[in-house]
């Protein structure tokens, strides 16, 4: 049986207001309408207003629907709000790049293991991993990025081409500086002074 949220009130053409009274109103005259042994009638359509209908007129049944309404609508709502959220195209579309240019890197560093988990491309881009999984797909769908037999990211050849094309760039500070944590690495010893700024040799 299919997870996908069904729309009760949407179904009967009801305000979620409605009273059990004009629950079953409705669903009397749209069942006649719908019913398989009617001219025009569509069984699939008549299964569901049966369900809506038994669920609707049970109050510990309805109440558990209006709660499962409620955050579906809540969710949509969310995503009307995100859709209308232009900046959040562009910073796909910048995400997606860096996320490209990151694989490039790796590539061309080690041909050996040219991949990056999610986990890792999601610490290094510092975005949610639930995040990497959309702009991976577009990746692998225009077929830039491809899966090692490890089952990690690595960029394509065709991949390789649009970042040269594109001349995609990390910031010089984000480029693929290890996989380690940068507080494990070694502190880096004080340059010597140049040349010239060294002492002089005492004449004999």
């Amino acid at each position: 049986m299919s997870d996908e949220f069904v729309d009760y009130y949407e179904l009967l053409q009801l305000s979620p207001n409605a009273d059990d009274d004009l629950v079953h109103r409705v669903f009397r005259h749209l069942a006649k309408k719908c019913h398989p042994d009617a001219g025009d009638g569509n069984a699939d359509r008549f299964r569901l207003l049966v369900v809506a209908h038994a669920t609707l007129t049970n109050p510990e049944t309805r109440a558990a629907y209006d709660a499962r309404y409620q955050e579906y609508w809540n969710k949509k709502w969310r995503l009307a709000s995100e859709a209308s959220d232009g900046s959040a195209f562009a910073e796909d579309q910048a995400t997606r790049e860096k996320l490209l240019s990151l694989l490039y890197v790796q590539r061309r560093r080690d041909m050996q293991s040219p991949g990056l988990g999610e986990y890792e491309i999601a610490r290094l881009l510092r975005i949610p991993v639930e995040l990497v999984g959309f702009h991976t797909w577009y990746l692998r769908e225009k077929g830039w990025v491809q899966r090692t037999e490890s089952g990690q990211l690595a960029i394509s050849a065709t991949g390789v081409d649009s970042v040269e094309r594109s001349r995609l760039r990390l910031p010089s500070d984000r480029l693929l500086e290890s996989r380690d944590s940068m507080a494990d690495a070694p502190a880096a010893e004080e340059d010597p002074a140049p040349p010239e700024q060294l002492e002089a040799p005492a004449r004999q």
